[in-house]
């Protein structure tokens, strides 16, 4: 089966791709393509135009700035892989496989806030900030706020994520995942960082209807106690064939002790 029919635009510049967008509503924004090519071949998304940024080369790169890492948008899930930052590389690397790792993107991945991508979860851990574009200006979303629901993020028609920035004070970092043996994405995934000032942030994906914190754990760490089961009501959860709302709930627990335990 073929994609239905589309327009095809390119974009070199953040501002000729907003300007473009605000010119043409329809647009549906692509880069990497993991996620909407697939879609479009199943029809399960038929956009009547889309508009390529893969060309825009402000929006790549990794650098530090003061007491931040700054991420554009459409940095390979690869270039992750390789690089410095806190926690994201050991993330990329449970991401796809070597050739969607290669053109991926990790802004196309957290905007796009696949209820089971494993991104959502460390954004969150690290608390990460997000810098978005559109017609108003640019404005920064803290990850806390980011993502809304299933596949729905704080990036609004018409806008398009630049940048990340993540707070670089992290003193030790983990990611466990059990992954879907068939997609490989999360059944679950859980993310702890423990910050500079003693702190700590969890979270965890691919368990409910988008990634969300683990305020119970946190709150046992922070107070320095042993880490607790129960960190989340299973009736707050997905279940599907392949794993129940309980056996996911159960898999918080344990994938957040070892996670706890490789920080040390």
């Amino acid at each position: 089966m073929y994609p239905a029919s589309f327009e095809y635009h390119k974009a070199e510049s953040v501002d000729q791709a907003l300007a473009a967008l605000a010119e043409n509503p329809d647009l549906k924004v692509i880069a990497g393509g993991h996620s909407l090519l697939p879609a479009m071949k199943l029809r399960l998304a038929q956009p009547p135009a889309l508009l390529d940024i893969w060309g825009i080369q402000e929006m790549k790169g990794i650098r530090r700035d003061g007491d931040h890492w700054v991420v554009g948008a459409m940095t390979t899930h690869a270039d992750v892989l390789r690089s410095d930052l806190p926690l994201f590389p050991e993330v990329a690397g449970w991401v796809g496989d070597p050739m969607v790792r290669n053109r991926g993107t990790i802004g196309g991945s957290l905007a796009h806030a696949d209820p089971s991508a494993d991104y959502p979860a460390a954004a969150l851990a690290l608390g990460v900030e997000f810098v978005i574009r559109g017609p108003g200006g640019e404005r920064t979303v803290h990850a806390d706020d980011m993502f809304q629901g299933m596949f729905e993020s704080a990036v609004q028609p018409g806008e398009l994520l630049t940048h990340i920035r993540i707070p670089a004070t992290t003193q030790a970092s983990a990611y466990e995942k059990f992954r879907h043996p068939a997609s490989h994405y999360a059944v679950v995934g859980v993310a702890v960082v423990r910050h500079a000032d003693g702190s700590m942030r969890a979270a965890y994906t691919g368990a409910a209807e988008k990634a969300h914190r683990l305020t119970k754990l946190e709150d046992a760490m922070n107070g320095s106690q042993a880490v607790p089961t129960g960190l989340v009501d299973a009736g707050d959860l997905l279940g599907d064939r392949f794993a129940s709302a309980e056996y996911r709930a159960h898999l918080v627990d344990v994938l957040a002790a070892r996670a706890v335990e490789r920080l040390g």
